[in-house]
């Protein structure tokens, strides 16, 4: 008798535990956040041969990677045009309320490292990363033995050091 009282003075008390657990995060709500990389060109490379390598990726705004992807290394001239868009769609978890930074980072063999980098908005549940991968102007600066490469896009960030 005394064992099945105690039994159930056990079951009781994990009953209680259980049901008074409290959940913690903090008050940040997290809500699915989907993006949609697109990569092509609108120039004719069909002369260049480099292996390129793009990361598409989103980062969260203390820069900590969220999702990142690799496409397989590819030569320049192999980069599809407007109409044969390479494309993929990613949702991740997120703060509804945070900046994404989203976008590609890219290497070319014995060149250099690059990038391409938008932004996705507080409270922006879809985001559409449209890179259209183009020549560069190249701004040489000897003294400081590195090559700045810009872009003609003014709307995003896109640069790149190339170290000699």
């Amino acid at each position: 008798m005394k064992f099945l009282s105690l039994l159930s003075i056990v079951i009781f008390c994990m009953i209680l535990a259980s049901s008074c657990k409290k959940e913690r995060g903090g008050g940040i709500q997290k809500v699915a956040r989907a993006v949609r990389f697109q990569l092509y060109t609108d120039q004719d490379f069909s002369e260049d041969n480099h292996t390129i390598t793009f990361q598409a990726f989103i980062q969260s705004s203390n820069n900590t990677d969220l999702w990142d992807s690799m496409f397989p290394p590819m030569k320049i001239s192999e980069i599809p045009g407007v109409a044969n868009k390479l494309g993929m769609e990613k949702t991740v978890l997120a703060n509804a309320a945070a900046v994404l930074k989203v976008g590609f980072r890219y290497s070319i063999q014995d060149v250099g490292l690059s990038w391409f980098i938008d932004t996705s908005s507080a409270g922006q549940l879809f985001k559409l990363v449209d890179f259209n991968f183009r020549e560069k102007v190249i701004i040489a600066e000897p003294r400081k033995n590195i090559i700045t490469s810009q872009s003609v896009t003014k709307k995003r960030s896109q640069c790149s050091f190339l170290y000699f």
